[in-house]
């Protein structure tokens, strides 16, 4: 008689099985405990000074966001005046705990609801099919073709030798060295000689131009990640370290479906945004002075007297006058603040809308406690227009700065365009889940099920 070997982490029966739900639970379980320690603390250490010591933080954290904002507004001895007070009021705070014997009270119960809120994320976090891309198995190319931008991400193309590597590879490069090329012409007459994919090594600007070739003809595109900031490729899973290893998708790949999003029938891979970050980013002294022309212009911007008013409507939703007005291609994370500037998936077929009007100190503490009469809005849409009372205005598409004619419409093409992915490759972040205490307190009371009984 033949036994087959059982391996030695299926055995003990359905107690050597993870149990993803249960252990779901008890982050939940630890998420409300420390959450519920952090309130006890202050309480037990400071008696009936707990709730002064609680209205005295919060009302700090006001007047640094009030005074933070209101830095932004103001220029020369106003705004130091501002800076001053946003630095000053959390160190009078300091010292009064200090002088109280209260501080380690305060870093304490902040350290806990630090971690609370890390294992409620944890806990609450989407299921895996939520937030990873679906792949295929994808035949090697037999003629790539990529164009790659030398000067771009301060010379990475030359730094990893990615010419040669490519072209070891069997690919076909065009390297752009000359300004103005048009890279969507070279893509066509790539496609024309025969190339069976096409791909980019440069900035998300460029990815995008060829990206719209390789959906309109649906070829695969390779994305290496030799831009600068590379947002494109940290969304798809890919090295931004070390563009060299998205070129092992040449030889060993997988291949995803993805959405590419238009703007007045021009392409963009990341986003599109109107409004203060735009005029910032379309002003001439802004690539030599970053920080300087934004302190300058902001004044103007948050206070109305510079920059055209805008008016943007998502699927029916009228946006009414936001400062700032960002439309991505599917929608950012927000889960918590380190997810922001993510997209864990990038073949959802919505268009990711952010508006923001904060026009005052009172609005920006109103944020606070969700009191803002209009704030910051989310959603998603399949269509955004954006029109204007001025017949053009600067537009940022993926971090390069245009001017286009009002109104402006933006559009998402779902499934577009055949990414391809090389097989090993370091993946995407796992979101953290939104903390929602009903959510939380549901999940971390819950029951298990019984386990089957044996034989069943």
């Amino acid at each position: 008689m033949t036994g087959t070997r059982v391996p030695r982490h299926a055995r003990g029966g359905h107690r050597a099985v993870a149990d993803p739900l249960r252990d779901r639970r008890w982050l939940a379980r630890i998420a409300l405990a420390l959450a519920a320690l952090a309130a006890v603390v202050p309480v037990a250490a400071a008696g009936s000074r707990s709730l002064w010591l609680l209205l005295l933080t919060a009302a700090t954290c006001a007047v640094v966001l009030a005074a933070g904002f209101w830095s932004l507004q103001q220029r020369g001895p106003r705004r130091w005046l501002a800076v001053a007070v946003a630095l000053g009021a959390p160190a009078a705070l300091v010292v009064l705990l200090v002088a109280e014997g209260l501080l380690w009270v305060v870093v304490v119960a902040v350290g806990l609801l630090a971690a609370a809120a890390a294992a409620a994320g944890a806990a609450l976090r989407p299921h895996r099919a939520a937030w990873e891309l679906p792949v295929v198995p994808a035949a090697a190319p037999q003629r790539p073709f990529l164009v790659m931008n030398p000067r771009s991400g301060g010379g990475k193309v030359d730094r990893f030798s990615l010419r040669q590597r490519a072209e070891a590879l069997g690919a076909e490069v065009a390297l752009l060295d000359r300004p103005h090329t048009d890279v969507q012409q070279l893509a066509r007459d790539a496609l024309a000689r025969g190339a069976d994919l096409l791909g980019v090594a440069g900035g998300d600007g460029t990815q995008a131009l060829v990206a719209q070739v390789a959906a309109e003809h649906d070829v695969p595109f390779l994305v290496i990640s030799a831009g600068t900031r590379n947002h494109f490729a940290l969304d798809l899973g890919l090295d931004r370290d070390d563009p060299s290893r998205c070129l092992a998708a040449l030889r060993d790949g997988v291949e995803a479906r993805i959405d590419l999003g238009e703007i007045n029938g021009r392409p963009f891979v990341n986003n599109t945004s109107f409004g203060a970050y735009a005029e910032i980013v379309d002003d001439p002294a802004y690539r030599d002075d970053k920080r300087g022309t934004t302190l300058r212009t902001l004044p103007d911007l948050l206070g109305g007297r510079r920059g055209a008013r805008l008016v943007g409507e998502a699927d029916g939703l009228v946006l009414d006058g936001p400062q700032a007005l960002l439309v991505s291609n599917d929608p950012y994370e927000d889960g918590d603040l380190t997810a922001m500037g993510r997209r864990a998936r990038l073949d959802r077929g919505t268009l990711g809308v952010i508006a923001v009007h904060v026009a005052s100190a009172r609005e920006a503490v109103g944020l606070l406690r969700g009191a803002s009469r209009r704030g910051v809005v989310r959603t998603q849409a399949r269509e955004v227009v954006v029109r204007s009372d001025a017949p053009t205005v600067p537009v940022g598409i993926d971090g390069e700065s245009v001017h286009l004619t009002t109104p402006i419409r933006c559009t998402i093409r779902p499934g577009a365009l055949r990414v391809r992915l090389p097989r090993e490759r370091p993946g995407i972040r796992p979101p953290r889940g939104r903390l929602q205490w009903g959510p939380l307190w549901e999940l971390a009371t819950t029951r298990a099920p019984e386990p089957p009984a044996p034989g069943a």
